[in-house]
């Protein structure tokens, strides 16, 4: 990086001199032509000097990717199973240890991963703390290093890791580019680039009492963390906690859910190599796999901290089987967020933003768009140009021939399917009006429901309350400021937000009294790809967060230290204050 600097010093000082040259040319008889000779001169010289100082910085921080062996179902799209079934069915009782897994889009069996023992869950835990105990002393600057070559080995295999993806959830490639790739190397720029200035030791001021020391916390590695990670993007739900995880300083034991395991095989594979190949323990990181007793298991076992994303039913157990331990936990516990629309926006900027917000991953995003609010003068309008571009929607399954230009791919859990369609059917008994969609289509070949839009929905129906996770957009009226918030805050999630109105001002205004854990003003969450910003909610959307400061210190034991400032002098108890106590004593403390 020094060699860099000089090379754009060098560069500028090429650059003023040829401009200078070009200054003194064109006082000459043939000023015109010199000039215009020098000024292309500078150009160049400069399109160089930068050219030359992006390239050696790179090459400055250059690192190999590691190279990974796959298997022909995550190399190859073309790739297909001998077996089909007519159902998602991943708990066999003829194979007790074992969950069968299954491409939601195509029916097609992808083969089985362990359902683990909780005696097997333990030695993952034990693993990981054996390893732990090396890597807590390794310096901010390796831990970067690692990051890299893990960036670069994300980089070289992402269709590979998108295709497990793929063939695990149902989503479309661009849906896996979205969330799998780019999250996950945004999250790995951001911790190399800020995560050391988030753990150094924070200074703290004193009391006149302790005037002669100083004190700080420092931001220590916590040991094994627990993570148990939902099936929507099954990458990056991973990655996102090994990541921070192993940059603070621990080991991290990680539960995919069981509809998402069979690409975790992979995933687990990549980060264990990169580990190994820089010289540090595979063991860092462990992977289990199973039902919800391997869950239980994980939560109840020695582990220092417990992350859990998923329901806040299934969140509740989670507190539960932890308080036996006293094992703290994070929980992303889903939401139901709000996009709120006034009717002083430029209708197709906007509705490009909620459309994307609601139909992502078949709307399967714990801060997807769930309710959209429209005011009485845009409704109509909206409704309209909402449906004639849902309408010509094409869904399918992504490996398939067409599928890169899909807009919609399929449900991941056969139980998901079902729940839509009640949710959607209670809506229209109650007064909803379906503009399209509504249902399942199991005539595609997978586990799929029809991109959907509901109009008219008020909060009596239980769609405007519950978790959809589903391809449906719900929308309802509002009349003024007051009235929305009203309506958005009457409900118990409290994720994220997102407010769009022609003056930014009154955006931000009404964002900053929704009740949620984040707010994105004229946009859609794009605070996710602002990893500097902690993520986390409130009401039953949960408590703690991940990213940010915030979510790397949360991985800390955070220790509070006070030391004398100068070796020489040193604090003596006044007598007063000593053992045994008198009347002096009493005094004394009285006087402070």
């Amino acid at each position: 990086k020094l060699l860099c600097t000089l090379a754009l010093l060098a560069a500028a000082g090429l650059a003023t001199d040829a401009g200078v040259r070009a200054a003194a040319l064109a006082a000459t008889t043939r000023a015109a032509d010199a000039a215009w000779a020098n000024a292309g001169a500078l150009v160049a010289t400069t399109l160089v000097a930068a050219f030359t100082y992006v390239w050696m910085w790179f090459r400055a921080d250059q690192v190999d990717a590691v190279e990974i062996d796959l298997e022909p179902a995550e190399a190859d799209d073309e790739w297909r199973s001998d077996v089909v079934v007519k159902k998602m069915e991943i708990k066999n009782p003829r194979k007790p240890h074992a969950i069968e897994c299954f491409d939601p889009a195509t029916l097609e069996y992808l083969g089985d991963v362990p359902a683990m023992t909780r005696a097997e869950v333990d030695e993952c835990v034990a693993r990981a703390r054996a390893a732990q105990r090396d890597w807590a002393r390794v310096p901010f600057a390796e831990r970067r290093r690692v990051l890299r070559v893990l960036a670069k080995t994300i980089f070289k295999y992402q269709d590979a890791i998108c295709r497990a993806s793929m063939r695990d959830t149902g989503k479309t490639h661009m849906e896996a580019m979205l969330g799998e790739i780019l999250t996950t190397h945004e999250k790995i720029r951001w911790v190399c680039a800020e995560g050391e200035d988030a753990l150094r030791p924070s200074p703290r001021s004193v009391s006149l009492l302790t005037a002669a020391k100083s004190a700080r916390v420092e931001y220590l590695p916590l040991g094994v963390i627990g993570v148990i990670a939902p099936w929507n993007y099954p990458f990056h739900n991973l990655y996102n906690h090994i990541v921070s995880g192993l940059f603070a300083g621990n080991a991290v034991v990680s539960k995919p859910s069981e509809y998402s395991s069979w690409s975790g095989g992979l995933y687990m594979r990549i980060a264990r190599a990169v580990l190994e190949s820089c010289g540090h323990s595979p063991d860092l990181v462990q992977l289990v796999t199973g039902f919800g007793d391997a869950g239980v298991a994980l939560v109840e076992s020695d582990v220092d901290k417990i992350i859990f994303t998923g329901s806040p039913a299934v969140g509740k157990l989670v507190m539960r089987g932890a308080s036996a331990n006293l094992t703290p936990v994070i929980l992303e516990l889903g939401g139901k967020d709000p996009a709120v629309i006034f009717d002083d926006v430029d209708l197709d900027a906007v509705l490009a933003s909620v459309l994307r917000g609601t139909f992502q991953n078949c709307g399967q995003n714990c801060i997807g768009v769930e309710r959209v609010y429209v005011q009485d003068g845009l409704y109509d309008a909206f409704l309209e140009r909402a449906l004639a571009i849902v309408a010509t929607f094409k869904q399918g399954a992504p490996l398939h021939s067409g599928g890169a230009e899909l807009d919609q791919g399929a449900m991941t859990m056969p139980a998901q399917v079902g729940l839509v369609q009640e949710l959607v059917d209670d809506a229209v008994a109650r007064g909803a009006r379906l503009l399209t969609g509504g249902r399942a289509a199991p005539e595609l070949g997978g586990q799929f429901f029809e991109p959907t839009i509901l109009a008219d929905v008020t909060h009596e129906m239980r769609i405007a309350n519950e978790e959809v996770f589903g391809p449906v957009m719900t929308v309802l009226r509002f009349e003024d400021e007051a009235d929305v918030i009203d309506q958005v805050n009457s409900i118990s999630y409290g994720l994220g937000s997102n407010v769009f109105s022609g003056s930014a001002a009154r955006a931000e205004r009404v964002a900053l009294q929704l009740r949620a854990g984040m707010a994105a003003v004229n946009d859609f969450a794009v605070q996710y790809m602002a990893q500097s910003l902690p993520f986390g909610g409130v009401g039953v959307s949960g408590f703690g967060c991940f990213a940010g400061p915030e979510g790397l210190r949360a991985l800390c034991a955070q220790k509070s230290v006070i030391k004398d400032t100068v070796p020489f002098i040193r604090n003596v108890l006044p007598a007063p204050a000593r053992y045994p106590v008198s009347h002096a004593s009493v005094s004394f403390v009285d006087g402070l």
